[in-house]
């Protein structure tokens, strides 16, 4: 990993003070053996450890090293370094025992084989941070391909209202309660995930809110962990690099309504692929629908409604199905699809067991919630409104396309362009929506990573232009500069949608994380053209 971006990556949390564990707790609860390698035959009570890591760059002193099998190579090859660093024992299996055998270290702690480690991980891990079963605060995950980041968000934002002390994490940041910090790069590893638990539990949080992907599900990255109640947004074409079809792909995210997993679920009908993630679920669940997919025939046990929308919020109204429970509020956001986000954060609450009443009157005057990137409206002033949003597959762009299409009365002029090295087959689709929606269109770059960021772009036009041959297209690189052709082009009462970049603070060029903020770009894009 390029340094300059590696200093950029924030570190992994843990709590401040750890509890030791004994090893021969650990070995006798996961049925470890020693290896015939170990130094040591017996598990006596001095050997403890304070934390766990795979990975020798976050290990710290006291740590138990989980040396595993990896894309290139066995982690167990690293198991020299891993004890400079004061790694108190280590875990592997018996190919990793083979690599310590022909390496031939001068092995100072005891080590302990376990077959498929990864396997195992987040249950290890959970034992070592004291996160098991009744010291846990209330957990919710929610996964979807669009609005799990924004759910998550609202949920949180109830939750204080509620009065609770409060943990977040997402792909934008980790909260703390209150603290708010920067995300690392991907979905924490399970070792993360648990050492971040382990420290809103010491901070006194009381429910957390997780995002959790289809990836961190694949890649065991939620382990460890049982959810009181998890929601499902939607399913739509997205990660079709990493899933062989969408069938694989939903697959891979109904495995967070197992029993395993969670307790209780929610699910929304509005994405076709609705009614089968419900048909997948093994956990008991309620579901949720817009009043619009209600209408088109769809059974829900819960009704969001749109009441009003403008620039600057939402106003909703969920209703269960009997008519016995109606909730009004607002999200500060636009778009209906923020609004059925609300209602299902709403609803995983209830399942979880706060009454109705007791939600109502807390968001009375609307959602308390910052949703950094999402649908955010940076322009302030009498000059056009900018909104800059993460949306990166075709259905967000429909979605967000739709609400800024919604509260604008003039024209809308979309910018955005593609990631390099990501699920190449939705970029035409993308572009066609883009096209369909707007009435400027401004292609420039995104993430290109390795890709030549020229060929992404020339993919987009192409699309575009056969989609809609009329269609004013402008193709500008790189990003800064294109910003300032969109804010060129707009007039009073036109907005502006800049999608992809969202909250992210980089973009990733060759490996470099390219310092780079689409927030403030804009608003320097708009006080060069004379918009105050």
């Amino acid at each position: 990993m390029n340094s300059a971006m590696k200093e950029q990556i924030p570190p992994i949390l843990r709590p401040d003070n750890v509890v030791a564990v004994a090893l021969a707790d650990l070995a006798e609860k996961y049925q470890l053996r020693l290896s015939p390698l170990s130094p040591v035959t017996v598990l006596s009570a001095e050997w403890r450890v304070t934390g766990i890591s795979m990975n020798t760059a976050d290990l710290r002193a006291g740590d138990l090293f989980v040396a595993m099998p990896g894309k290139k190579t066995h982690g167990a090859r690293f198991a020299e370094k891993a004890l400079d660093l004061g790694a108190a024992a280590i875990v592997t299996d018996s190919a990793g025992e083979q690599e310590l055998a022909n390496l031939g270290l001068p092995l100072r702690v005891p080590v302990l084989l376990l077959e498929e480690p990864r396997k195992h991980l987040g249950d290890l891990a959970a034992f070592v941070y004291g996160n098991l079963e009744g010291k846990q605060p209330k957990l919710f995950a929610t996964t979807g391909t669009n609005g799990k980041t924004s759910t998550t968000y609202l949920l949180e934002g109830i939750l204080r209202q509620l009065g609770q002390v409060t943990g977040l994490t997402s792909t934008a940041e980790r909260h703390i309660a209150g603290e708010v910090i920067v995300s690392r790069l991907t979905t924490p590893e399970s070792t993360e995930m648990q050492a971040l638990i382990a420290r809103m539990r010491e901070r006194g949080a009381q429910a957390i809110a997780i995002e959790v992907s289809a990836q961190a599900l694949s890649q065991l990255r939620v382990d460890g962990l049982h959810f009181d109640v998890v929601g499902f947004t939607n399913l739509s074409h997205d990660h079709l690099d990493d899933y062989r079809d969408m069938d694989d792909y939903l697959a891979a995210k109904a495995e967070l309504f197992t029993k395993r997993r969670a307790d209780r679920g929610v699910i929304c009908l509005d994405s076709p692929f609705g009614q089968r993630f419900a048909e997948a679920s093994e956990i008991p669940f309620v579901t949720i629908a817009m009043n619009t997919t209600v209408d088109a025939g769809v059974a829900a046990d819960w009704i969001v409604t749109v009441l009003e929308e403008n620039p600057r919020f939402t106003s909703f109204e969920l209703v269960k199905s009997d008519g016995s429970v109606r909730i009004s509020s607002k999200v500060p956001v636009i778009g209906a699809h923020m609004a059925a986000n609300a209602g299902l954060a709403i609803v995983m609450l209830i399942e979880a067991g706060w009454s109705a009443q007791s939600i109502s009157s807390a968001i009375a005057n609307g959602i308390e919630a910052y949703l950094p990137g999402r649908t955010e409206n940076v322009a302030t002033g009498n000059g056009p409104d900018v909104y800059v949003d993460f949306g990166h597959s075709p259905d967000a762009f429909l979605n967000t396309l739709a609400a800024v299409r919604h509260v604008t009365s003039g024209r809308v002029i979309m910018l955005f362009g593609a990631d390099g090295d990501r699920d190449a087959t939705k970029r035409p689709a993308m572009a066609q929506v883009a096209a369909a929606g707007c009435d400027i269109l401004v292609i420039t770059d995104h993430h290109p990573r390795f890709e030549d960021p020229a060929s992404i772009r020339a993919t987009l036009v192409a699309a575009a232009r056969a989609h809609r041959p009329e269609l004013e297209i402008h193709e500008v690189s790189p990003p800064e500069a294109a910003i300032r052709t969109a804010v060129s082009l707009a007039k009073p009462g036109d907005a502006i949608l800049w999608a992809g970049p969202g909250h992210q603070d980089y973009r990733d060029i060759e490996g470099v994380r390219t310092p780079y903020s689409a927030r403030e770009l804009a608003r320097a894009a708009l006080k060069e053209f004379g918009w105050s």
